[in-house]
């Protein structure tokens, strides 16, 4: 298949777009700063990696997006972005959960030949606190365990077995529970991660239109106020 995916939930930005040439799978992709410059930075790197596969949108297959949770700023951009692509060259949408990319890029990069493994995916959501959701690796497929949470680093309910991946150890490390065996594996939620999601997820239904195509925000209140802010300090 010919796919392009996307990410800018967090401070990467990460592209990538694969197709099959002479009966090969290639794989192109692209990763810089991210956050504010992701705004003014995506749309040209997306052209460029298109060029460089010599493809256009008409002629994929799906394009990916990161939907969240995340940045409110990076998942309207993803989002905003792949609806525009979307609608221009009536192509299919196919909204990943940023959570679940963690959990695979984690299970790619750390345990690659694994049957099956339990993780715990955890991104940073500034405020304070951590997204986080549970998911398990099983004959080729994942599977999503209860709902996605907001909570205070301290409050992250670690399982036995369970491993631990995400962008927060460098901050919230010694917030983070677990005994020091806890395996903590750091990961973000990479677009190479979504191309290796999307059968499981086309196959699933989970392409929509343009139309249809929506951020996933978890938190309602993007900002602090200073009072606050120091009533946060004074917690920790």
């Amino acid at each position: 298949m010919k796919l392009l995916a996307f990410d800018t939930s967090t401070d990467r930005l990460s592209i990538a777009l694969t197709c099959e040439v002479a009966g090969q799978a290639r794989l192109w992709q692209h990763s810089a700063e991210g956050g504010a410059k992701a705004s003014t930075d995506l749309i040209p790197a997306i052209e460029a990696l298109m060029a460089q596969a010599g493809l256009r949108f008409e002629d994929l297959d799906a394009i990916a997006f990161g939907q969240g949770p995340g940045s409110f700023t990076g998942l309207r951009t993803a989002c905003a972005v792949a609806q525009g692509l979307g609608f221009a060259a009536n192509r299919p949408l196919l909204p990943v959960d940023t959570l679940l990319a963690v959990a695979e890029e984690a299970r790619f990069l750390y345990a690659p030949e694994a049957s099956s493994v339990r993780v715990q995916a955890l991104l940073d959501a500034r405020m304070d606190e951590v997204y986080a959701a549970n998911f398990s690796w099983n004959a080729q497929h994942w599977t999503h365990e209860g709902d996605v949470r907001l909570h205070r680093p301290e409050a992250t309910d670690v399982q036995a077995h369970e491993v631990m991946a995400g962008n927060v150890f460098e901050v919230y490390g010694e917030r983070l529970p677990g005994a020091p065996e806890q395996v903590r594996w750091p990961a973000w939620p990479t677009a190479t991660a979504m191309l290796r999601l999307a059968p499981q997820l086309l196959a699933a239904g989970a392409a929509v239109n343009a139309a249809q195509a929506l951020p996933r925000y978890i938190r309602d209140k993007v900002a602090q106020t200073t009072q606050e802010r120091e009533a946060a300090k004074a917690q920790t």
